[in-house]
């Protein structure tokens, strides 16, 4: 696929309607500066968004408590911790966000669909989450990609940052909480570098602060690296000024032609690490539940953080590091400064963007994932089933008016909605398991399809109850996978469109074709009638044949089932 820089309008909007409250969200908070918490009483008294003392209710007025029990890998320290929030019922989430100055790749969709997941999941158990996900929109790439252009920095990161909003619509990753940016949060940056003067961690040389990690005996703990290790490296600029190479910039003197601030060092720009430091203690404090982001930003970015952090405020404290794992080609990270890359645009010009996100959950988070053809084709061939099952049984539901099957379903069909609901909470709550979510799918599904559409099934006692549990829990394990749809015959029918783009084909063509195959079986000319399903099977088009006539469906092209074969 070659790189496209057209821009797209969504293919579709998620319906929330049918979403339970705890995983409706409201749109991102415009704010343009937030206070810090008391820490240091230099600092200002305002208190954030998720604070112990501010949140604290009566005991009827929290959610109930959240269950099963939630355990997930902490990097920090290396195993899966249980989950405890700091408060009672309410979370305070923290993911870094991308640095706009460009379309967003498939490296961005697995961080942020990865976040999505566990964002709604949280809720799903009965969590109030507080979910943090700045945008980087003053930093050297902007600067560069903006020269280039011949377009302000500012202007060129705004621009990206709504078709970053774009993608996420695509990918129906919810809106967080609040969304900073660090243009807009330049007071916060500065006197969190004031504080951390005043302590002694920093030093100034001429109109550029850097961090000491000398000064911080306890840096690298989240990588495990140790301090003689340290080089200088990416986002660390080699400078003999420093005292030690690995130091890292706090704030940069403004240099011809980029934007600046006004600060105590003179005008300039903070340094990449401070942003988040400062931007997450202005809305969750300084210690708080969950910060996460993808493995590369382990070191430096999260461990400067937590040098910075720490260095400002002694009490600072993150509970949970999350990092979720790389997409390789060809077992290669995929990254844009490595140029092989593919836009989250480029991926859904052909493939759907439901399919691409099944594609990134179908892998355990921490875990790479490889990207190919044949693991999309795959993708979008499930994702295919599950929706034309699901319609089937709307389609039949609908004939029968309002069903109350609460107390009317037979009891297989309860214990396969048990047996399907305790495996998706046993899945989420190790460590968000969602592979084997997907794979417990099997089983209602395949039920749903026995009471359609065999003899047997279509005789059995309070068929259309069970029809209607059965799609009442899928469903509500899609909204909480983040794969519900706005409607089942919207998105199989995009799953289609999808298809015949990537055969080269218009639906005229295939109908055309299926007509030719039908007169050729008239015909008793089974040898041209094999030829076709054969060809059209080629480029990932397969034909069923009913009693009602034939009929088409997306399906993975022949020559990429063979490799997936191969593979096994």
């Amino acid at each position: 696929m070659g790189t496209l820089f057209k821009f797209y309008k969504p293919l579709f909007l998620t319906r929330f309607a049918s979403v339970p409250n705890s995983l409706r969200v409201v749109h991102p908070l415009k704010l343009k500066r937030r206070s810090f918490v008391r820490c240091f009483g230099s600092l200002s008294s305002s208190q954030p968004l998720v604070n112990e003392k501010t949140t604290q209710k009566p005991t009827g007025d929290l959610p109930p408590a959240p269950s099963p029990e939630l355990w997930l890998y902490n990097t920090m320290t290396r195993r899966k911790d249980l989950f405890k929030p700091r408060v009672n019922g309410k979370v305070g989430m923290y993911v870094c966000g991308v640095t706009a100055y460009d379309l967003s790749h498939i490296g961005h969709a697995r961080v942020y669909v990865t976040f999505d997941v566990l964002y709604r999941y949280l809720k799903h158990l009965g969590y109030e989450v507080c979910y943090v996900r700045n945008f980087t929109d003053v930093d050297d790439k902007i600067i560069a990609r903006a020269n280039e252009l011949g377009e302000d920095p500012i202007s060129l990161s705004r621009r990206y940052c709504e078709e970053f909003h774009q993608d996420m619509v695509h990918l129906c990753c919810l809106p967080p909480s609040v969304e900073p940016r660090v243009s807009d949060h330049m007071p916060q940056i500065i006197d969190m570098i004031k504080q951390i003067l005043d302590n002694g961690y920093a030093y100034r040389i001429d109109g550029d602060v850097f961090f000491s990690v000398d000064k911080f005996p306890e840096y690298g703990r989240l990588s495990g690296r140790k301090l003689e290790d340290n080089r200088a490296g990416e986002r660390v600029a080699v400078d003999s000024r420093k005292k030690n190479p690995a130091d890292f910039a706090l704030w940069k003197p403004a240099k011809q032609g980029e934007p600046f601030w006004q600060s105590p060092w003179g005008p300039g720009r903070p340094g990449w690490h401070i942003e988040c430091s400062a931007m997450s203690a202005a809305y969750l404090g300084y210690s708080f539940d969950i910060h996460g982001g993808g493995m590369d930003l382990v070191f430096p970015h999260h461990e400067n953080e937590i040098a910075q952090s720490c260095a400002a405020c002694n009490q600072s404290n993150v509970s949970y590091w999350i990092h979720n794992g790389f997409v390789t080609i060809d077992s290669e990270k995929m990254s844009k400064s490595l140029g092989n890359f593919f836009t989250i645009r480029q991926v859904i010009d052909l493939y759907h963007p439901l399919a691409l996100r099944l594609f990134l959950v179908g892998t355990h988070y921490r875990s790479p994932i490889n990207y190919s053809v044949v693991q999309l084709e795959s993708a979008s061939e499930r994702i295919f089933y599950i929706y034309q099952t699901l319609h089937d049984c709307e389609l039949v539901l609908s004939q029968h008016g309002e069903v109350h099957q609460k107390d009317f379903v037979p009891p297989d069909t309860l214990n396969g909605i048990k047996k399907f609901h305790d495996e998706f909470l046993a899945s989420m709550s190790d460590d968000l398991h969602t592979p084997v979510v997907l794979a417990a799918f099997s089983d209602p599904l395949k039920t749903i399809n026995d009471l359609l559409h065999t003899r047997k099934g279509k005789k059995q006692a309070m068929r259309i109850e069970s029809l209607a549990a059965l799609e009442k829990i899928i469903r509500e394990v899609l909204v909480v996978l983040g794969l519900m749809p706005m409607s089942y015959s919207e998105v199989l029918q995009q799953l289609r469109e999808k298809a015949l783009k990537r055969a080269r084909l218009t639906e005229d063509q295939v109908l055309q074709k299926i007509e030719e195959r039908t007169a050729a079986r008239k015909n008793k000319d089974y040898e041209k009638s094999d030829a076709i399903r054969k060809d059209l099977a080629a480029i990932g088009i397969a034909l069923m044949d009913t009693p009602e006539g034939t009929s088409w469906r997306p399906a993975i092209p022949l020559a990429l089932q063979e490799q997936q074969v191969t593979a096994v």
